[in-house]
Formats: C-alpha cells, sequence, structure tokens
C-alpha cells in the first residue's frame, strides 16, 4: 500500500475549474486499490460558496486557510509519505512546491493540469505557482498535455522524468442515457477569452445561420456583453452530477480548446472524455495529437469553420451519429478512465524507485512526530 499526499486547487468544487473531477476520479481509484490518500486543498471563499462535493467520501480531504497552517499541521504527513503531489493553480505554490521538496522524504511530483498555460507563463517570468528553478527539484513532472512538451519540460527546464497523465473520465458517472434530444449542439466550459473565438465560429454562427435549431452554452464566467443568438440556451453552473444528462440531451457535443493548449497538442480535455463515455458524438476543433487520441471520421469529427458544424447538423443520419458516438466510447473506456490514470500515476512512482512501496496503514492518517 501507498500513501499520496496530494496538494491540489480543489477536490470539493467543480466551480469555475476542471481540476476537481480530475482529482476526484484518481483519488477514488487509488483508495479503491487500497492506496491511502490526503487530499490538502486551500479553503478559498469562492469554492467555499460552490462545494458540491464537500466530503469527498474517498481518501481523505482536509482544508487548510493560509501557509502558515499547512505547515503548522501537515509537515509529519508530508515527510511520511511515500509521495507528495503538487498540483498546478494552488496558491502560494511557489512556496508551497518548496516546501515539499525541502520536506518530503518520499517521491514529489508536480501535476500540472495546465501544461502549455504554465509554460507560457514561465517564459514571460510569471511564477505565480510554479518556478523554473523548482522543476528539477520533483521527482515527477505529471503533465496533462502529452507529445513533444515532454521533451520541452526535460531538456529545456530540467524535469527529472516528464510523464503524460492525461484527464480521465469516470465511467460510473459517465454513461449513455436514454432520453429525448433536447439540444441539436451543446458545449460546456468556464469563460476563458481564448477559447470565446472558437465558440463564437463553432456555436454562435451556426446557431444564428440555423436558427430553428437549439444550441446551448453550459458554464460561469461569460461577460454580461455577449450577444447571444436567440436560440442559444445559457446555463450559468452544471454540477458533475447533471453533466450525464447534459450531454445525453445533445445530438452532439462541442469540445474546445484553449489557444496555448491548440498550440501545444496532446492536450485533451475531461469535457472530451465525458461526453464520449456518455455516447454523445462530438465535434472538436483541430489541434495537433488529436489523432493519436481518436479517429478522425470514426470516433470524432472535426471541425474547423461554422459551415463544417452546419454541415454535420444537415448531413450526418442518426445511424452514422451514433456509430460514431459508440466507437469514442469504446476508446475511451479502453484507454481514459480514472482507473487507467491511477494505474499509470502508480506505475510512474514506482519508476522513481526512491522507496520501496511497503508504507504501514497509518502513513497518512497518523503522522510520526515533527
Amino acid at each position: 500500500m501507498t500513501s499520496i499526499v496530494i496538494l491540489g486547487l480543489s477536490i470539493t468544487s467543480s466551480w469555475g475549474n476542471g481540476h476537481a473531477t480530475t482529482y476526484r476520479g484518481l483519488v477514488r481509484e487509488l483508495s479503491r486499490l487500497g492506496h491511502e490518500v490526503l487530499f490538502l486543498e486551500r479553503d478559498v471563499p469562492w469554492y467555499a460558496m460552490h462545494r458540491d462535493l464537500p466530503d469527498p467520501p474517498y481518501g481523505r480531504t482536509c482544508l487548510y486557510h493560509d501557509l502558515a497552517e499547512l505547515q503548522q499541521d501537515y509537515t509529519a504527513f508530508v515527510r511520511k509519505a511515500d509521495c507528495v503531489i503538487v498540483g498546478s493553480y494552488v496558491s502560494d505554490g511557489v512556496a508551497v512546491g518548496r516546501w515539499v521538496q525541502e520536506t518530503a522524504t518520499g517521491v514529489t511530483a508536480f501535476y500540472d493540469i495546465d501544461t502549455p498555460v504554465t509554460l507560457t507563463r514561465l517564459s514571460r517570468g510569471d511564477e505565480e505557482y510554479l518556478s523554473a528553478d523548482l522543476i528539477p527539484g520533483f521527482d515527477l513532472y505529471l503533465s496533462f498535455t502529452g507529445g513533444p512538451t515532454l521533451d520541452l519540460l526535460e531538456k529545456r527546464y530540467g524535469a527529472p522524468r516528464a510523464r503524460a497523465l492525461y484527464c480521465s473520465v469516470d465511467p460510473d458517472l459517465h454513461y449513455p442515457s436514454v432520453q429525448p434530444i433536447r439540444w441539436d449542439v451543446g458545449y460546456i466550459g468556464t469563460y476563458s477569452e481564448d477559447r470565446q473565438p472558437g465558440l463564437a465560429e463553432l456555436m454562435l454562427k451556426p446557431a444564428t445561420a440555423m436558427p430553428s435549431r437549439r444550441f446551448v452554452v453550459a458554464g460561469p464566467q461569460y461577460p454580461v456583453g455577449i450577444s447571444w443568438p436567440v436560440n442559444v440556451e445559457r446555463i450559468e453552473h452544471l454540477p458533475p452530477g447533471r453533466h450525464r444528462s447534459f450531454y445525453s440531451a445533445q445530438r452532439f457535443t462541442l469540445n474546445l480548446t484553449r489557444a496555448d493548449m491548440v498550440a501545444a497538442g496532446w492536450s485533451p480535455s475531461v469535457r472530451l472524455f465525458e461526453a464520449a463515455a456518455c455516447g454523445v458524438p462530438v465535434i472538436s476543433d483541430s489541434w495537433p495529437g488529436l489523432e493519436c487520441l481518436f479517429v478522425p471520421g470514426e470516433e470524432i469529427l472535426i471541425a474547423r469553420s461554422s459551415d463544417d458544424v452546419c454541415r454535420y447538423l444537415v448531413e450526418f443520419p442518426d445511424d452514422r451519429r451514433r456509430a460514431i458516438a459508440a466507437a469514442a466510447r469504446r476508446r475511451v473506456l479502453s484507454a481514459h478512465t480514472a482507473a487507467h490514470r491511477a494505474a499509470e500515476l502508480l506505475g510512474f512512482i514506482a519508476e522513481v524507485g526512491k522507496r520501496p512501496l511497503t508504507a504501514s496503514p497509518s502513513s497518512v492518517l497518523q503522522p510520526a512526530e515533527a
């Protein structure tokens, strides 16, 4: 049994972030395998007001208020764990990372759920949650982005081991549901300025061109000034428990990718895997590496303009649409579930070989003397 401490952005609230669902699946599957996981989350008001899983039923979750409290209450846990993982966008992330590297005796890892964004920030000297000098000090750099970015992390930034640990899907929560089609195309995602041009081209333009069709956009933080066509429904926030019914009420779902992730490639989103697992055909923007995850035309549809979206809506009969959806679901279940990611993570930890993974059952839940 392995004892693992994760310091992540949030596991209790999925509001405005894609981190929570990833951590939930990973912690749950690690716990199912008999490993002990302690998740440490900074208690901040914007998540406190939107906690859709305030007390996760797997592992152990603790909230802390600031860096001083974190170090005072959890140093013994970090010191004794077999592996300590620091996630991207953690508040005071540089100080947290430095403390972990100085304190931990097991494997240390940085889990970057925002790799292209992180690298863009580092290139301009922005060290909000990670500094370049910390990267060589982590035994593992776990990245949501694969492909050439892994070589870049090792060769330019000195990461000893850069490994892809993509997002994943929970097949217990995401599976096909038979219900009436409510929307022709749907999209779920927090507002992002660099994603908005894609939403305008691949959602709003088709909606304007096809007034008899129905569209929906779910997600928070969209500016008040956006002009939504009358046939585009808006849902401000959709908790994970409603994602399955949301996807299942769509004829197609739209996947959009942030600009930094398009440039880096090999950056699948959790929404992409969720929709596919629910048996809904996905229309995605194009980026390098997508064809390594899904076969275009057979498991996923690529749209480069509004004309492509309109063509799919008009020309694709239901039998072809369902065949693409079924093929994508098979692909996801074969390689992209939370269970796959947990197994990959354990393999990466074992690869470091820093200490035998034979921690006692009390290793995380009962700290050693500080």
